[in-house]
């Protein structure tokens, strides 16, 4: 358990705050890009169909198959690692930390598919879901057991560093005299029950 007034929480809070800030900052922007209106002369129907949208994209050439499955990809890709900077725990599961936010991703880009079907324009691909929830689980396992595993180092070495003491800081302290306990015959008589 971290003390409050350590600098450990400190960073910890700050880390927090910044992946707050960010997580904040790019769900706004993944609304904007995934929940304005199109205007379009006609829209195709709902890909209710898995993987049957990849294909479709794979059978137009490399280059437009790579841009869109990329796009489907990176588009809640940084939630990988902004959901777990936001909980700010170092030591925690690698299995636990992968499915709480894998299953985060995929709550968040259904709920964006969802609220697809109100929106014109936009259409609702279960493709989209699957690699939005992919991005998400890619990203969290190519950085996250890194950075957490750097971070649990750097505090472990903080740990050991030896600290000045307070009399280096504050300077010496004086020191009292104790006092004895006084014998039991000196004692106030009083009322014994």
């Amino acid at each position: 358990m971290q003390r409050q007034g350590s600098g450990g929480s400190t960073a910890a809070l700050r880390f927090r705050a910044a992946g707050g800030i960010l997580l904040v900052a790019h769900l706004l922007f993944v609304g904007w890009v995934t929940l304005r209106p199109l205007d379009v002369p006609w829209v195709s129907a709902a890909n209710l169909q898995p993987l049957a949208g990849i294909k479709a994209d794979l059978s137009l050439g490399p280059q437009e198959a790579v841009r869109r499955i990329g796009e489907g990809l990176l588009l809640l890709a940084p939630l990988g690692v902004l959901l777990p900077l936001c909980d700010g725990r170092l030591h925690v599961s690698r299995l636990g930390s992968l499915l709480r936010t894998v299953t985060a991703g995929a709550l968040i880009s259904l709920g964006i598919e969802l609220l697809q079907t109100g929106v014109p324009g936009q259409v609702v691909d279960v493709d989209s879901l699957l690699l939005n929830t992919a991005g998400v689980g890619l990203l969290h396992l190519a950085l996250v057991p890194v950075a957490r595993a750097r971070l649990r180092r750097r505090a472990d070495h903080a740990r050991i560093a030896p600290l000045p003491s307070d009399e280096a800081l504050q300077g010496s302290t004086p020191t009292i005299t104790r006092v004895g306990m006084a014998p039991w015959s000196d004692a106030p008589s009083g009322s014994r029950t």
